[in-house]
């Protein structure tokens, strides 16, 4: 089964950008977070998203 979410710091390193620019994505809504427990978890689905869309931008 692939993984449905990454850590923050495994989106961080697989976008190759910082902590602090993937809280800035998750605050204007460009990548989907989910709060299990106090665990934040990034949906991988909308990390394809995001990569996606500055692909074709």
């Amino acid at each position: 089964m692939d993984e449905l979410t990454y850590s923050i710091n495994r989106t961080a390193k697989a976008l190759g950008v910082g902590r602090s620019t993937i809280y800035k994505l998750i605050k204007t809504g460009q990548v989907d977070a989910l709060k299990i427990g106090t665990r934040t978890l990034i949906t991988t689905a909308s990390i394809t998203r995001l990569t996606e869309a500055r692909r074709e931008a």
